[in-house]
């Protein structure tokens, strides 16, 4: 896949490679949030229905001005994606570890 270049805020160009297996992506629809006083972990992790184990699959370790520096950037995607597709409905309300919907049987 082609290197994407990146101005950082010094002004020096960052090429970045994106390997094929990793810009395939990984499902989540959970993360878990931890920190220490030097470091914040962010596993993410997928549930799936009827499987009584969630697996983490995959776990990224971010410096505490790193982890600031990620969510104001979430805040600005999220803004500039409800301004084009509606707000996003979040509501506060327990995670449904069955999803919901019926069990199915074998």
């Amino acid at each position: 896949m082609e290197d994407n270049n990146l101005n950082n805020p010094e002004g020096q160009e960052i090429s970045i490679e994106l390997s094929e297996e990793i810009a395939e992506g990984v499902y989540s629809n959970l993360a878990i949030i931890t920190h220490s006083n030097t470091e914040f972990v962010i596993d993410f992790v997928r549930i799936m229905p009827g499987v009584p184990k969630a697996k983490v699959k995959s776990r990224i370790v971010l410096t505490p001005e790193h982890a600031k520096r990620l969510m104001g950037a979430l805040q600005d995607n999220i803004q500039r994606f409800e301004s084009l597709n509606g707000k996003i409905d979040s509501k506060d309300v327990a995670f449904p570890l069955n999803f919901g919907g019926p069990k199915g049987e074998a």
